[in-house]
């Protein structure tokens, strides 16, 4: 039992490990830190870096990148105020409006990458100049306010603790079924399985942490909104990637293209998807960091890229193509959100922030580079 216990992914236990950590270190440095305000303040300042990492995943599984998605969040976000302020569109009307623009965009750099044959990189790096570019002049380089009290509630508002204890049961119980019937089914083709009794530990162990987390929200003021955004496209794009062929499909044409096109998979359509998915999620990141700011600004969504991949490759996407998971994205957005957080609440300069965060990046590139010549016995 104890040995299947403690069988786990390495990479993502170290980031565990490394996550608390940071929260010790700053909870010692800053009393602020550990407080439930705090870290509801926390998860809610996660939840762009969240959304834009669900969906730079999949642009990475398949072997490519998106440097344009911080741009794509400050367009839409304009696009959104200017919808509500300055035209005066109801609240669904200015959502249909931000989400169809991300889409377009998706589609558009999709579209040159996968049948143009446009590098990404170069692709998405005109994109992000571009995108800015228009941002600027739709906006006038003007902070564009946004007064609709529907809109702001998408990343302002809270659910009721109540609401908290429902979801985390839910939660749980789906943890449980999606565990059991992955045990039964590998019983049933005759694979190795952990011991019950282990199983047992697993489950209870994350049905603390789930609890652990309601307990915190509850403690202020209840879970925050965006992170309702971020659970469901979690759960969805999960779903997407390990339960369907297209999620099936992305990991063999990032993990061999050749093998890929031999077995008759469509890589031009699906190298399209996904840059329009990335596209849609940025711009339901944007409909949380304008709503949150209640405003778009010239700067919104400046290097959020950058912490989108890296919070991919802190949890466990390879640069390479191939692997990489939507929850191990979600802990290193968490991980580059503690480390920003807690540098603001000790008040050191911004440059310390770069330095940080660029150095764990390459970092972790690092460690997933070395890991994969060892596999290879290089």
């Amino acid at each position: 039992m104890w040995k299947a216990l403690f069988q786990f992914d390495v990479r993502a236990y170290t980031m565990v490990g490394a996550l608390i950590l940071i929260w010790i270190l700053f909870g010692v440095l800053n009393e602020t830190f550990l407080t439930p305000r705090n870290l509801s303040n926390l998860f809610t300042q996660m939840s762009v870096t969240s959304i834009l990492a669900i969906g730079m995943v999949l642009v990475i599984v398949a072997g490519h990148i998106d440097l344009s998605v911080g741009s794509i969040v400050g367009l839409t976000g304009g696009i959104a105020a200017i919808l509500s302020n300055w035209m005066g569109q109801p609240t669904i009307v200015v959502l249909l409006g931000t989400l169809a623009a991300g889409l377009v965009l998706g589609v558009l750099q999709g579209w040159l990458v996968a049948y143009k044959a446009v590098p990404a990189f170069i692709v998405t790096l005109g994109g992000m100049l571009v995108f800015r570019g228009v941002l600027m002049g739709i906006t006038e380089s003007m902070t564009v306010p946004i007064s609709d009290p529907v809109f702001a509630l998408m990343g302002n508002a809270y659910f009721a603790k109540g609401f908290g204890w429902i979801l985390a049961a839910v939660t749980i119980a789906c943890f449980v079924w999606a565990a059991v019937m992955k045990r039964s089914s590998r019983l049933k083709y005759g694979f190795q399985v952990d011991p019950l009794p282990a199983l047992t530990v697993k489950l209870a162990g994350l049905s603390l942490l789930i609890a652990a987390f309601v307990l915190i929200v509850n403690s202020y003021k209840g879970i925050p909104f965006p992170m309702i955004f971020v659970l469901a496209l979690a759960v969805l794009f999960t779903l997407i990637s390990t339960k369907t062929t297209f999620g099936r499909h992305i990991y063999a044409i990032g993990g061999n293209p050749e093998a890929a096109r031999m077995s008759g998979i469509n890589i031009k359509l699906k190298t399209m998807m996904v840059f329009v998915f990335s596209g849609l999620l940025a711009s339901i990141a944007s409909v949380v960091l304008t709503s949150r700011l209640s405003s778009a600004t010239i700067s919104a969504g400046n290097m959020a890229e950058m912490d989108a991949i890296a919070a991919c490759v802190i949890g466990g996407t390879s640069l390479m193509g191939g692997s990489g998971r939507v929850s191990g994205a979600l802990l290193g957005a968490l991980v580059m959100t503690s480390l920003d957080n807690g540098m603001s609440l000790m008040g050191l300069e911004s440059f310390w922030q770069y330095l940080v965060k660029g150095g764990i990046l390459v970092f972790a590139v690092w460690m997933d580079i070395s890991s994969r010549s060892k596999n290879r016995g290089v």
